[in-house]
């Protein structure tokens, strides 16, 4: 076969470059080990190391995001820890105010401290993390979430979600408490009234507390199924509970409906409430004291619900809603959203009433118009003062004594304790009722941040065990990466020298051959 001196040529200088090249490409592996640069060095290991890369992006992704967790469950425990020291001290104060040797002066001194641990507490609750947003205000960390009233009271505004971080494939943490769960759920064991209706003026001989739930479970289950009961005294030592139904449920109270009028603790415990009973002899009862003590009839039953309203910010008139009371008991607890409602004119008389939180898909509950100066609407009649426009809205808050934040039973316990009671036997039982419920009260809202505790500690626990796992990944990630990417630094070495001894080869076989013509033969 004859091959012509161009077609050599051509075919020689090919096959030096394809080898010229291989040997470049042989020596970059060795000088950087990296074995693929691109798609077209190994389709699949590439597609793969793309795959992998990816994780690798999202584990180091998740490691920040366990980082910011970690800090900000730490920022929480700090001072949710902060609180449950307040709330120790609180309770200290408490109970030390109901010693007998206490004067007025004692109690007031107490006062006083408990009104700087209410302004620590309450700056505590509205604590901010590292980047200026609200720990306790739910997923709504640029509202603050506490805000005292003109009445001494406070309000929760944050909401009952959380922020979360992904923090695994499979595990997205909270990174934030929400105020609602930690503070807003302690429950309330002032949850129950009682009413003198006999005699219709008071003569002050029979005081009976308004009582405090000592068991909510027998409370929810017996209690409420009862109610409202009838606590009629028949002597000195006795008396008689009926329920609703006039069912004689005595036998269920404390040593079957009697007691001893001369004991200085007088108890009254019944389904879950216990009240404190005091008896007051009036000069000349000594004669006949069971004829006056007879008669005296109480009712006891839970506290009904309480409503309040506020306008909104962005109402265009300066109308208020005064007061707002249950006028129909049925139509309320039918048709009353529980979570709290929204207020809405679409006239100047004409009003909704709409369950929270109000959204572009919400149904009324209730439509109605305005009767003068009052708005009723699911069993609930409002009291305006101002004439509304159009498009008003007021929030309408519902409590239903269930709960109470600690805020308020610190609030509460202090205004206690600066009342004189030393001269006044009622007002001491009074204040006596109060210190009950502010001692079970501030225990249900130290349970409640101490289980928030115990949740951030087991939050804790799984992060390290997800930030152990991701670090795995991690690891393992990099070692199958290294095993598709890199070169065998032996096999590379082998190679490049035997290219380059080729590309030697080639270069002398090129020379002996090109200098062959059948010109030298003459």
């Amino acid at each position: 076969m004859r091959i012509s001196t161009s077609q050599y040529y051509e075919s020689s200088t090919s096959t030096y470059q394809r080898n010229f090249a291989n040997a470049v490409k042989s020596g970059e592996q060795a000088s950087d080990n990296l074995r693929i640069r691109t798609a077209a060095d190994d389709p699949v290991g590439a597609a793969r190391l793309l795959q992998l890369e990816q994780q690798s992006n999202l584990l180091g992704q998740y490691g920040d995001n366990t980082t910011n967790v970690r800090n900000s469950l730490g920022a929480s425990e700090g001072v949710l820890n902060g609180i449950s020291a307040i709330l120790q001290r609180v309770n200290e104060l408490a109970i030390s105010s109901g010693n007998a040797s206490f004067t007025d002066a004692d109690r007031k001194a107490n006062a006083q401290e408990l009104g700087q641990l209410e302004d620590q507490l309450y700056s505590l609750m509205n604590s901010r993390d590292e980047n200026g947003k609200y720990l306790f205000s739910g997923s709504r960390g640029d509202t603050q979430p506490y805000v005292r009233n003109s009445d001494g009271t406070y309000t929760y505004q944050g909401d009952q979600g959380t922020l979360n971080l992904q923090v695994g494939d499979m595990l997205s943490m909270a990174t934030n408490e929400s105020g609602y769960a930690v503070f807003e759920q302690a429950l309330n064991t002032s949850r129950s009234e009682t009413n003198l209706i006999s005699p219709a003026v008071d003569d002050g001989r029979v005081q009976l507390s308004d009582g405090q739930v000592s068991g909510s479970t027998t409370y929810n289950d017996r209690f409420r199924s009862g109610e409202p009961y009838t606590i009629t005294f028949l002597s000195s030592t006795q008396f008689k509970i009926t329920d609703a139904s006039n069912n004689d449920v005595t036998l269920e109270a404390t040593q079957g409906g009697t007691f001893d009028p001369a004991s200085s603790n007088k108890m009254i415990s019944f389904r879950g409430v216990d009240m404190r009973l005091a008896i007051n002899f009036q000069p000349g009862d000594s004669a006949n004291p069971d004829a006056a003590i007879a008669g005296h009839t109480f009712t006891l039953a839970a506290k009904p619900d309480s409503i309040s309203g506020s306008r909104s910010p962005g109402n265009s008139s300066a109308a208020q809603v005064t007061n707002a009371s249950i006028t129909d008991a049925t139509a309320y607890n039918s048709a009353f959203p529980g979570g709290g409602a929204i207020l809405k004119f679409t006239s100047a008389t004409d009003f909704e009433l709409y369950a929270q939180p109000l959204t572009a898909n919400s149904k009324p509950v209730s439509t109605g118009t305005l009767s003068g100066t009052t708005a009723t609407a699911a069993g609930v009649t409002f009291d305006l003062a101002g004439a509304p426009a159009t498009g008003d809205q007021f929030s309408i808050q519902v409590d239903t004594h269930q709960t109470q934040n600690v805020l308020d039973t610190i609030g509460q316990l202090r205004k206690a304790l600066a009342l004189p009671v030393d001269q006044d036997p009622l007002v001491k039982q009074q204040f006596q009722a109060a210190l009950d419920s502010a001692i079970g009260n501030i225990a249900s809202g130290s349970n409640q941040i101490a289980s928030a505790i115990s949740d951030i500690g087991a939050r804790g626990a799984a992060l390290d065990v997800q930030a152990e796992t991701n670090e795995s990944l991690k690891i393992a990630n990099t070692k199958t990466q290294s095993s598709i990417r890199d070169a065998d630094p032996a096999e590379v070495l082998i190679r490049l020298n035997l290219q380059q001894t080729m590309l030697q080869a080639s270069q002398l076989a090129f020379s002996k051959i090109s200098s062959l013509s059948l010109f030298n033969q003459l």
